[in-house]
């Protein structure tokens, strides 16, 4: 495994396939107060990498044009948080996508437990280390351990995505995965204009 760490882009050329795991880090959980400080990439090789973000003008004009790429499909966990701090942050609608929380929220019905570590331990016999989730990501140089723990968080996604996809088609929800997947810019943006708590389908 190689972490490549990177000042304000991804370098110019680089390809990271057609299928690429995405993750973020930012100072906090509430979208437009907390910055989108780092974005971290795989492309299922084995290698990861980590972009720090410049924060002064996010002017990151090849992580753009990667995330709105419509012949790249996205992987995430939770996607529903990334790409709405994409979207605010870097002016940009993230798609397509797929999403391992929704996928195994929607194969996985006999657990309550779909975190990431839940689903790397279970799935794929990995078990990760989350100890560096909450730290200071706008710091402006990053440690070893925050780049690794970066790392970690998409290094495993292209194969989570593979048993949750067969688990999806075994239960005949592969259809409704999609339409779910394809309904998260959406989502994201209700978040976004003040709606992140309401279920605007439910009753009342």
């Amino acid at each position: 495994m190689t972490n490549h760490l990177h000042k304000g882009d991804l370098p110019d050329g680089l390809d990271l396939g057609d299928v690429v795991a995405i993750d973020s880090e930012t100072m906090g959980l509430i979208t437009k107060r907390d910055a989108l400080c780092v974005v971290q990439l795989s492309a299922g090789d084995g290698d990861a990498h980590v972009v720090q973000l410049d924060r002064q003008n996010y002017d990151a004009p090849n992580l753009k044009a990667l995330l709105v790429d419509g012949d790249v499909l996205k992987i995430f966990h939770y996607a529903r948080f990334d790409i709405a701090a994409f979207k605010h942050w870097l002016g940009v609608d993230t798609k397509p996508l797929y999403c391992t929380k929704i996928a195994s929220k929607l194969c996985r019905t006999y657990t309550d437990r779909h975190g990431l570590k839940d689903l790397t331990r279970e799935l794929l016999g990995v078990d990760m280390s989350k100890q560096q989730q909450s730290s200071d990501w706008g710091a402006e140089t990053l440690s070893p351990a925050q780049i690794d723990y970066a790392a970690s968080d998409v290094l495993h996604l292209h194969a989570l995505r593979d048993r949750l996809k067969e688990m999806l088609a075994r239960e005949g929800r592969a259809e409704l995965a999609q339409a779910c997947f394809d309904f998260l810019p959406m989502r994201a943006a209700l978040d976004l204009e003040g709606w992140p708590e309401t279920d605007i389908f439910a009753h009342s």
